[in-house]
C-alpha cells in the first residue's frame, strides 16, 4: 500500500509536525485555507470514518477536540471550521480531519458547496425516517 499519509506517520514523509501520539498524528496542511490549518490522522491506517473501530473513535476525536482548541487559541482565531470527508472529495484515501482557524470576516463563506432546502415539510420528515430506519 502507498499511502501518502501512512508514510507521514511512518515519519518517511517530511511535515511540520505539531502532535503526535499512539492514537493520532496531526501536522500543518501543505495548502492551508489560513495559517494553521491543521490535518489529524489516526495512526492506523483506515480509509474512512466508519472503518475506525469504536474503540479507536473515542481517542481519536480526542485528540481532534484538544487540538481544535489549541488551532484556535494559537492562532488567536475567533472558532474553527472542523470536517472529515468520506471517499468524495477526500484527497487521501486515509481518515483525516481538517482544523481550520476561523474569524469574522475571514473570506471563507459557511461551508464549501451550495446550501439547498427541503422541497416541503413532507420531504424532510421522510429523509430523517430513511436515516433512522438506516440506523
Amino acid at each position: 500500500m502507498d499511502c501518502l499519509f501512512c508514510r507521514v506517520v511512518a515519519g518517511e514523509v517530511p511535515v511540520d509536525s505539531v502532535f503526535a501520539d499512539e492514537h493520532a498524528v496531526a501536522f500543518l496542511d501543505h495548502r492551508p485555507l489560513f495559517p494553521g490549518h491543521l490535518l489529524v490522522v489516526p495512526r492506523r491506517h483506515v480509509p474512512t470514518l466508519t472503518d475506525l473501530t469504536e474503540d479507536e473513535t473515542g481517542p481519536y476525536y480526542t485528540r481532534v477536540r484538544r487540538l481544535t482548541a489549541a488551532v484556535e487559541r494559537g492562532m488567536d482565531a475567533a472558532g474553527s471550521f472542523v470536517a472529515t470527508n468520506n471517499r468524495i472529495s477526500q484527497s487521501v484515501p486515509h481518515l483525516h480531519t481538517h482544523i481550520v482557524p476561523r474569524n469574522p470576516k475571514d473570506g471563507l463563506r459557511g461551508f464549501f458547496w451550495p446550501r439547498t432546502r427541503y422541497r416541503d415539510s413532507a420531504h424532510a420528515a421522510t429523509t430523517a425516517t430513511r436515516i433512522r430506519t438506516a440506523l
